[in-house]
């Protein structure tokens, strides 16, 4: 029986010998990031990734993550504000937020209430068990994660780079 190549199966090189292969580096060394090295987005997000790795260590008793404890303290020093007002101050969108909210819930750190204001508002409170994994947790941020930034980088460079960071978050 003798099989026929088609047209297609003729024009295709076969794998091993196309022309575009490149061997692979040799070496273990560091990529070279090139332009990336110099591009205050990339940096930041780098250093974003290292701080949210170092975070998570730190509060893995509490199982929280960074945006929910930024949740946690914004309804301790906020009560009484609805859900929107809470999400838009974090920049995390409304679908993210509710299900954000849920998991909150669903561990009993915080309740949803129907304004009285307003019955399509949803007012967001802390509840007893949610104040006490708070106190926690902001002792855990600042003895642990919060510490161990300042230093790395020093009290003035730690001050220095908070100011940096609220500037762009206010021209941006």
């Amino acid at each position: 029986m003798t099989v026929s190549k088609t047209a297609a199966d003729t024009a295709r090189p076969s794998r091993a010998s196309r022309k575009d292969l490149v061997e692979p580096a040799a070496d273990d060394s560091v990529l070279q990031l090139g332009e990336l090295a110099g591009l205050l987005g990339y940096s930041l997000k780098r250093a974003q990734l290292k701080v949210f790795e170092d975070f998570l260590r730190c509060v893995a008793p509490l199982q929280l993550t960074p945006a929910q404890f930024s949740v946690l303290l914004l309804l301790d020093k906020n009560p009484g504000r609805n859900q929107t007002e809470i999400a838009n101050t974090l920049g995390i969108l409304r679908p993210n937020f509710v299900a954000m909210l849920d998991a909150l819930e669903s561990r009993d750190l915080c309740s949803r209430m129907r304004s009285a204001n307003d019955r399509r508002s949803h007012i967001v409170v802390l509840t007893e068990k949610g104040r006490a994994v708070l106190a926690r947790a902001k002792k855990f941020v600042a003895n642990k994660h919060e510490a161990r930034l300042i230093e790395v980088l020093g009290p003035e460079h730690h001050a220095l780079m908070l100011e940096m960071l609220a500037k762009l978050a206010r021209e941006f």
